[in-house]
C-alpha cells in the first residue's frame, strides 16, 4: 500500500461545487489525503476554510481523505496558523495535516522580533518547532470536563511553550486541546531550500520533485539520524504532475518501489474531469492507505 495524496487548486481552476464533487470521489477511491492548496488573494480561497468545508460533504462510509492545508509563513503569524490547523484535526478526528512553506513573516510577529526578515530556512525552522511546541502543549488527557467537580481541564498538563527565537516570540499554550492523533502532522516541501537538518528536526512527512527522488532516501536518513530521529518517524513522497508521463500506473509503481519511497503526492492539473479521471484510473491501482487518523494512514508513531 502507499500513500496516495491529491492536490487540488480550489477556487481558480476547480469552483467549490466541483471540489465537493471531487471529494465524494476521492473517498470512494480511498485517496489518503487531499491537499488544499494555498494562492495569491483573490485567486484561491483560503485553504482552512476550503477544508473544514469539504470535510463535512463526505457521505461515504469509513473516514475518508486526510486534509493538508497548504500554507507560508508569510503573512500567517505562529499561533493564528497552528490553532486553525489544530481544530481542523479536532473536527476531523485526527485527519489533518499542515504544509508549511518558506516565506517572509507576517504583520503580528516582526514588530516584536529581534531580527526580522533574514533567512528563510532559518524562520521555517523556528516556526515549525513552535507549530509542533503549541500542537503538544494542551494535550488531549488534560481535558477532563467535570461538571460536578466543576473541572473544565487539569491545568497542570497544559504546559506554555514560552519560545523565543530570532524570527519569533510565543508564549501560548494552545486554547484547545489535542486531536486523537496528538496533532496535526508537519508536512516540508523544500528540503533543497531548507536544508535536510532543518526538515529533520521538525517533519513527519517530506515530498521532493522526481529529480531527488534518487538520493532523498538516503539524504532523509543521514539528517533524521543526526537529530536523533529513526526513519519511520517521517514519511517521504514525490511530487507527481498528475498529466506528467510518471502518472503511468507501471512506471509510478515502479519509481516508488525502486527508490523507497513511501507514496506519492499528485499536483493538480486540469479541471474536475481530469482530476475525476485520476482519481478513479490511477489511484485505486496504487493501493492507497489509509487509517482511522491521519497519522495511522501514514503509519507514522504517534507523538511522544
Amino acid at each position: 500500500m502507499s500513500i496516495v495524496i491529491v492536490g487540488l487548486a480550489i477556487g481558480s481552476t476547480i469552483p467549490l461545487p466541483e471540489a465537493a464533487d471531487i471529494t465524494k470521489a476521492a473517498a470512494d477511491a480511498g485517496v489518503t489525503a487531499i491537499r488544499v492548496q494555498d494562492g495569491a488573494p483573490g485567486r484561491t480561497l483560503d485553504a482552512s476554510v476550503v477544508a473544514s468545508y469539504l470535510a463535512g460533504t463526505k457521505t461515504a462510509p469509513g473516514p475518508g481523505p486526510g486534509w493538508i492545508l497548504e500554507a507560508s509563513t508569510n503573512g500567517n503569524a505562529p499561533t493564528n496558523l497552528a490553532r486553525r490547523a489544530n481544530s481542523l484535526d479536532r473536527a476531523t478526528g485526527g485527519r489533518a495535516a499542515l504544509a508549511l512553506r518558506a516565506g517572509d513573516g507576517d504583520e503580528v510577529s516582526d514588530p516584536v522580533a529581534p531580527r526580522p526578515g533574514g533567512d528563510r530556512s532559518a524562520r521555517w525552522d523556528e516556526y515549525a518547532r513552535i507549530l509542533k511546541g503549541l500542537w503538544t502543549s494542551f494535550p488531549a488527557a488534560a481535558l477532563v470536563g467535570d461538571q460536578d467537580g466543576e473541572v473544565f481541564a487539569e491545568h497542570t498538563l497544559i504546559r506554555p511553550i514560552d519560545f523565543e527565537g530570532d524570527y519569533y516570540r510565543v508564549a501560548g499554550p494552545l486554547d484547545g486541546p489535542a486531536s486523537p492523533q496528538g496533532g496535526p502532522l508537519l508536512v516540508a516541501d523544500d528540503p533543497d531550500i531548507l536544508g535536510w537538518d532543518v526538515v529533520a528536526r521538525s517533519a513527519d512527512v517530506v515530498v521532493v520533485d522526481p529529480e531527488a527522488a534518487p538520493t532523498a532516501g538516503a539524504d532523509l536518513s543521514a539528517a533524521l539520524a543526526r537529530a536523533g530521529r529513526p526513519r519511520q518517524d517521517v514519511a517521504l513522497l514525490v511530487r507527481v504532475d498528475a498529466a506528467g508521463p510518471r502518472a503511468v500506473t507501471a512506471d509510478l509503481s515502479a519509481f516508488v518501489a525502486e527508490h523507497e519511497l513511501d507514496g506519492v503526492e499528485f499536483t493538480p492539473a486540469g479541471g474536475k474531469d481530469d482530476v475525476l479521471a485520476l482519481i478513479t484510473g490511477v489511484v485505486p491501482t496504487l493501493a492507497p492507505s489509509t487509517g482511522e487518523t491521519l497519522r495511522g494512514a501514514f503509519s507514522l508513531p504517534h507523538p511522544a
